[in-house]
């Protein structure tokens, strides 16, 4: 009898062992699901998550796309990439093949594709390395060139500029009535380097341009590239012709953005350099503004372009058929004409490198049309090396220190410099997390920066919107620098307030489900990241609904004080719907600066990781 009963109740405990396995293995599978559904995108900047990064989603409804702002800088990608953590799909800004080589052999050939094959050859041959292959494409550009108050030369009858002759005798007309005829920020690195490359544009596109800017770009190149000694020395030589002929001098490099639009708005500047964004603001302002091209030496009319930024795809993609197809679907739609529609800004002309992309130009560029049709967009040399090295050589050369000659040889010495030391490390991470959305915990490596961060501000509970961080937290040696990009680097501010549990819960809420300007979750990766609590959430057909709170396992009581901290960017939370009761605090310092500050003494501790978050 006793026997019977003791195999009963082995029996008993064995299917409760296999019970318990079984759940366990449907656990790892659903997870290793997830992670094997999702393609997650770095997009470099924030603003791509308001319109293009839910669109995109919105048309790929059977993937699910994870998107993460991560680092308008390619060292971002290249630690990445070192410590095993690069993306499916990498974007860009601040972008050359050169800072990008040593990223090329762990980057997909896109040269095949019928995404590349779209882009115009004049502009596809920037982005082709020496062997043909081609890891990076373009989307839609940002023009540079001359925004152009048309009231003034009328209110003083001086004929718009043509071609670069008129373009300076103008500059002389409004000089004699008090007038700045031209200025721009050079107090910024980028105006100084599109500026010097601008007025070459022509001669930098040539034959002999090109292969220089190949030989600068090969990623087999072993040793530093310096500049040529047939289009560069020329470069400079009109450089300089164009400091004096437009007057500039020692007090424009401490002019910035706000000043050059100050000086336009009161009619005391004529043309300025900077992006066609600005005919549209000041014709709304009701000023008659026009867009002009860099007039080039030999005649020619020339358009200093920035793609918003470049996109490549990860070759470990290749590994798996149909990883790699969901992939390509979302690099398709994320180039496509109606998702670039949603990357520039009010009032800009779609200026697209594809020719699946129909030209259809606006008043605001119908001066600079026949350029545009002629494919005269120039794409700008944007290594690091570049950014930093025009800011110093064309900063002297306006103030008088360099002419033509000195300004070559030293941004040409500055480019054969050897890299500088690396720097210390200031935060060793033990353990890796990744930074994949689970329904049944949430993200591993958000919570590691949530749970850190609370304990930086003391607080009882964080809120952290979806784009607060920049992917992983990898097991890795972190340098300040690369600490720092653990960030998401566009103005993410900490907002500080006392409140009850009913007004936790209703802060709480808000994050989940969306406020009218504020940001509101598209899909699930772009969910809140708690700290200090934990939800349930409901994903409806319209998104997503608070189910519960608890805290300690317990729910969140109306009565209950809280003290909490929530990051999110200044406008959005600007627009918080905020009463008597609720009052938040700080935003001057960014979490940005605020991390930085800690890890920066070199004895900063992670904290581990925790499960906030169920989504049913």
């Amino acid at each position: 009898m006793k026997k019977k009963k003791w195999n009963r109740v082995l029996a008993v405990l064995l299917m409760m062992v296999m019970s318990i396995s079984l759940l366990s293995g449907c656990g790892g599978k659903s997870t290793e699901k997830e992670d094997a559904e999702t393609i997650t995108v770095y997009l470099w900047s924030t603003n791509l998550y308001e319109k293009y990064a839910p669109y995109i989603q919105e048309q790929l409804p059977d993937i699910n796309v994870e998107f993460v702002v991560g680092n308008n800088d390619l060292d971002f990608y290249k630690f990445l990439k070192k410590n095993g953590g690069l993306p499916d799909i990498i974007t860009c800004c601040r972008f050359s093949l050169h800072d990008a080589s040593p990223l090329k052999d762990s980057l997909m050939d896109l040269s095949t594709t019928n995404v590349a094959g779209a882009v115009y050859d004049t502009y596809l041959s920037n982005f082709m390395n020496e062997d043909g292959s081609v890891n990076w494409l373009p989307v839609c550009a940002d023009a540079h060139g001359f925004v152009v108050n048309k009231d003034l030369f009328e209110k003083y009858d001086i004929p718009l500029p043509t071609d670069y002759e008129s373009f300076v005798s103008a500059c002389q007309a409004f000089d004699k009535v008090g007038i700045r005829g031209f200025t721009a920020d050079y107090y910024y690195d980028y105006t100084c380097m599109e500026t010097l490359q601008g007025l070459s544009a022509s001669e930098l596109s040539s034959v002999d341009g090109r292969k220089w800017r190949t030989a600068y770009s090969d990623p087999d190149n072993t040793k530093r590239e310096g500049l040529d000694s047939t289009v560069w020395p020329k470069a400079f030589e009109r450089m300089e012709q164009f400091i004096q002929d437009t007057g500039l001098s020692q007090d424009d490099l401490d002019m910035n953005y706000d000043d050059i639009v100050e000086m336009y708005q009161s009619g005391k500047l004529a043309m300025y350099f900077g992006s066609s964004a600005g005919v549209k603001m000041f014709q709304d302002q009701g000023i008659n503004t026009t867009f002009l091209p860099f007039f080039q030496e030999n005649g020619e009319k020339w358009l200093m372009t920035t793609p918003y930024f470049q996109v490549a795809l990860n070759r470990d993609l290749t590994q798996d058929e149909t990883r790699r197809k969901k992939a390509m679907k979302v690099l398709s739609t994320m180039l496509s004409e109606d998702a670039q529609e949603r990357i520039i800004y009010d009032g800009q002309d779609l200026l697209s490198y594809s020719q699946d992309v129909d030209l259809q130009l606006t008043e605001y560029l119908k001066d600079v049309k026949s350029v545009i049709e002629e494919n005269h967009m120039y794409i700008r040399i944007a290594s690091n090396d570049f950014f930093s090295v025009s800011k110093d050589v064309v900063s002297k050369m306006i103030s008088g220190e360099y002419d033509a000659e000195q300004a070559y040889q030293s941004f040409n010495s500055q480019l054969l410099e050897e890299e500088a030391i690396s720097e210390n490390i200031v935060l060793d991470s033990q353990k890796s997390y990744s930074n994949r959305f689970h329904s049944s915990g949430g993200n591993a490596a958000y919570s590691v920066m949530a749970n850190t961060l609370r304990g930086i501000y003391g607080s009882d509970v964080l809120i952290a919107t979806g784009n607060s961080f920049t992917g992983n937290v990898l097991k890795a040696g972190y340098t300040e620098k690369m600490a720092g990009d653990m960030i998401m680097p566009n103005s993410l501010s900490a907002y500080s307030s006392k409140m009850s549990g009913a007004e936790l819960k209703e802060t709480v809420k808000n994050f989940v489900e969306g406020y009218e300007g504020g940001f509101i979750p598209f899909n699930r990766g772009s969910l809140p990241v708690f700290s200090g609590i934990s939800v349930e959430i409901k994903e409806t057909d319209d998104g997503y609904t608070l189910s519960n709170v608890t805290m300690d396992g317990k729910k969140v009581q109306d009565n209950d004080t809280f003290t909490v901290t929530c990051l999110a960017i200044p406008k959005h939370m600007e627009a918080y719907p905020t009463d008597e009761n609720i009052v938040f605090d700080g935003g001057d310092i960014s979490v940005d600066d605020t991390w930085t500050a800690y890890v920066s003494d070199g004895d900063a501790i992670l904290a581990e990781p925790e499960d906030y978050m169920t989504l049913r």
